[in-house]
């Protein structure tokens, strides 16, 4: 789906700057790198309108590349905490990620790049208004990213922290776990074990 993504991206950039591929490409991550996502760059140094680079960047089919996901399904299922989105994306991309993966009815809002004027993630002051938006408090928020720099800005107010795609623990990080599942199925145990049923986290 990334690839899919960056495809199109580097397609955009080609013609709405009138580079050459190449340049597309090395524009493209250049400024994923300096600013967490291509569109902040392209808004910054080109004046680019960023609803039709959303469109663009997300305008492929997803049917061949995702499955239902019955298991994440359960686990999600049984985590007793409020779900929430936050995504660089689009509200409307993530909805039909989720709706393929048959999960979509577990998480109560999704909070997408428009949120805060287009500013991406990582960026601990839309993470401030988000959980005010959500009446969370950091300590009781449980932010969980396959970024670190993402969860570093999370960290900054007060939020615990789960890094996903993690080989080993990090002290960084109140959870590292190899993907999502893994981690669900840890936040399960603990809440399982503990006397206090109440929710933990949002």
């Amino acid at each position: 789906m990334f690839d899919q993504m960056d495809y199109n991206i580097n397609q955009f950039v080609s013609q709405r700057l009138g580079i050459s591929w190449r340049e597309a490409n090395i524009l493209r991550v250049r400024y994923w790198r300096d600013y967490g996502t291509t569109l902040t760059g392209l808004m910054r140094h080109h004046a680019v309108d960023p609803e039709p680079f959303l469109h663009a960047a997300h305008n492929f089919e997803i049917d061949n590349l995702i499955n239902i996901n019955s298991a994440l399904n359960k686990l999600i299922q049984a985590i007793p905490a409020r779900c929430i989105i936050h995504t660089n994306g689009t509200v409307e991309h993530a909805e039909r990620v989720l709706d393929r993966l048959g999960i979509r009815h577990h998480f109560h809002t999704i909070y997408d790049i428009r949120f805060n004027h287009y500013q991406s993630k990582p960026c601990s002051n839309t993470l401030a208004l988000l959980l005010a938006a959500e009446s969370a408090t950091p300590s009781d928020t449980l932010v969980i990213d396959d970024m670190a720099d993402n969860l570093r800005a999370a960290a900054n107010i007060g939020c615990r922290t789960a890094l996903i795609g993690a080989t080993n623990p990090s002290p960084a990080f109140d959870y590292c776990a190899q993907e999502i599942r893994e981690l669900l199925r840890q936040l399960l145990q603990e809440f399982t074990d503990s006397t206090d049923q109440s929710p933990k986290f949002h």
